[in-house]
């Protein structure tokens, strides 16, 4: 009783601490000066206001991330001292507390790398791999149907997390500032709590049931249940894990304590991931793809992403047309951008996988005499139906929440980072003890054959589930150079629409010319080839809606499912925009300016 007693106390002065810190911040801050960068945990919430009013300038560096605090943290780490390497390390951690739905340690992902000091690109590829234990048919029935809900929810969905491994390994190669620096700032948000956004609200009451099943999720995410606005979202578990994390490195996860009770969770319910899996886990570096388009450099990630293949493929057919006289969003721009978007996403279903397993042919999909190929099979003003588009022939499934962040800092480092769970909120498993919300990536593997994944997308034996391989992934960071110094860097969730987004991104600001806040307002579509529909998002105008029905377009209006993070550099300043269609996305680079 005494302990219980003294428990209710000790968080019941915590929580008022807190609170009259939040009151005391939101009274005096119109009437004083305040410095952007606070002592750690003590970020100002009022000056990072939801939902980009404007485009943010800086001349000493630029963060975006899809939540504004991890923004603030990033921008206070650059103010430090520390460089981009530094502050996308611990914007990363800040979002596996304060964007739980995508941010995480738990799941895994990609990132590239514009490095200064050597003028030379990177990439890091630390997406998740099937577990030890795991089978070809594992989702199958035994009638070769789809099992559905296995590979999307609960213990078996997840694959061996990455995303600890992978920051690691980046800050061993470039970080400046001590590893235990970078992780004070999640450590504080987890065990103290930050205010639930709207937003936040509003994810956590739509996956309510999904967040009840198990007891160590619900007891975090619906203890405020069900009036979530303006309450403090606390994680002393997660807080606990970062702080073994913060100790110890990648051994705080993948060792020890977390790694013993993450193998005895998931052998309790009939999960696969052991403390072999865990232990053995390696990030790899990979050489970043690298190609032309106009006058720039696109540099991106390589396979196991499918992103940044199809996103050189479709630019090197889009080179061959002048879309400018085409005119951005037209009807003729629109019916272009579709077919092209067929062809690569037919290509995808065959010939993208983990290159550690299988032989990707990234040359040919890449090489600039195909897209010419592809080119002539383009007829302005026509329509091929998807299932008369097959796959190249070469002699030689995923979610919309996922989350970028893009960091550039004053020696001309950049990072564009896009990583994961998969679904939102993942598997819907946290392990219990430690906090962490573990991934549902086991489901972007091909579970057989012509059989789509949650997304709708295809897969075949490229992508088939083998034991320590990594599914394919739609993750798509880009980094545009221009006369040898930064132009852009881009990425987005949104599953499969992560590639279309991220292509009309780059056409937007080069071949249009737009701006940060015009090309994150432009509506995006999307077609994947199958299945044989054309997305656009919001509304359309009805004279091209008719048009493309004429054509015998499949039109379907949707809600925006991406969320652009770009960072420009124009004319020695740095420019960046958070997405307005998540309203927490904030830009930030008042960096010692």
């Amino acid at each position: 009783m005494a302990s219980k007693l003294n428990n209710l106390f000790f968080n019941t002065k915590k929580f008022l601490i807190f609170s009259l810190y939040i009151i005391t911040v939101s009274f005096i801050s119109p009437y004083i000066h305040t410095e952007i960068f606070e002592p750690i945990g003590t970020v100002n919430p009022s000056k990072y206001i939801p939902a980009q009013k404007q485009i943010a300038e800086s001349n000493n560096g630029m963060v975006t991330t899809q939540h504004f605090l991890a923004t603030a943290v990033g921008e206070k780490i650059l103010s430090k001292g520390g460089n981009a390497y530094d502050a996308s390390i611990a914007v990363a951690f800040t979002l596996a507390v304060v964007l739980p739905r995508a941010g995480n340690i738990g799941g895994g992902g990609f990132m590239v790398i514009h490095d200064s000091e050597t003028a030379k690109q990177y990439s890091i590829d630390y997406r998740e791999k099937a577990p030890i234990f795991s089978k070809k048919n594992m989702y199958l029935n035994p009638d070769g149907s789809l099992n559905k809900g296995l590979s999307t929810f609960g213990y078996l969905a997840s694959g061996v997390p990455g995303t600890v491994a992978g920051l690691w390994e980046v800050h061993k190669k470039f970080g400046s500032l001590r590893w235990e620096e970078l992780l004070e700032d999640a450590i504080y948000y987890a065990e103290s709590g930050f205010e639930i956004t709207p937003y936040l609200s509003d994810i956590l009451l739509k996956y309510k049931n999904k967040l009840s099943v198990y007891d160590a999720t619900k007891d975090i995410f619906m203890v405020h249940e069900p009036d979530f606005k303006n309450k403090i979202l606390i994680q002393e578990d997660l807080a606990k894990t970062l702080r073994l994390i913060s100790k110890y490195g990648r051994d705080g996860f993948y060792k020890g304590e977390v790694a013993k009770k993450i193998a005895l969770e998931m052998e309790k319910n009939k999960g696969l991931i052991s403390l072999r899996d865990l232990a053995e886990y390696q990030p790899v570096w990979r050489t970043p793809l690298i190609s032309s388009y106009r006058d720039t450099k696109i540099i991106t990630m390589g396979p196991p992403s499918s992103g940044g293949v199809h996103i050189i493929q479709m630019l090197n057919v889009l080179e061959n047309f002048d879309l400018k006289e085409l005119g951005h969003n037209t009807y003729s721009y629109i019916n272009l951008l579709t077919e092209v978007m067929k062809y690569a996403y037919a290509d995808r279903s065959k010939h993208l996988g983990d290159p550690d397993f299988f032989n990707v042919p990234v040359a040919k999909l890449t090489d600039k005499g195909y897209a010419n190929d592809i080119k002539n099979k383009i007829i302005l003003g026509e329509s091929t139906p998807s299932n008369k588009i097959y796959p190249g022939v070469f002699k030689d499934n995923e979610s919309n929440e996922t989350t970028h962040f893009s960091v550039a800092d004053k020696n001309g480092n950049v990072v564009s980072s896009t990583y994961t769970l998969n679904s939102t909120f993942g598997s819907g498993v946290v392990i219990n003890g430690t906090g962490i919300l573990m991934n549902n990536e086991m489901d972007d593997f091909s579970a057989a054959p012509g059989i789509p994944n949650q997304f709708g997308l295809l897969g075949a034996e490229a992508n088939e589930i083998v034991p320590s391989k990594r599914p394919l992934s739609s993750m798509s960071p880009t980094i545009v150079m221009k006369n040898n110094e930064l132009f852009f860097t881009t990425g987005s969730p949104g599953g499969s629409r992560i590639i279309s987004a991220v292509l009309q991104s780059i056409l937007n600001i080069i071949d249009f010319d737009m701006n940060l806040e015009e090309t994150n307002s432009a509506k995006r579509i999307h077609h994947q080839w199958q299945p044989d529909i054309l997305q656009i998002e919001s509304s359309i105008n009805e004279d091209i809606k008719l048009k493309l029905l004429g054509l015998n377009y499949n039109v379907k209006v949707i809600n925006p499912a991406t969320c652009l993070q770009t960072i420009m550099f124009k004319n020695n300043k740095f420019y960046g925009y958070g997405d307005f269609r998540r309203p927490d996305a904030y830009a930030s680079g008042d960096i010692n300016d």
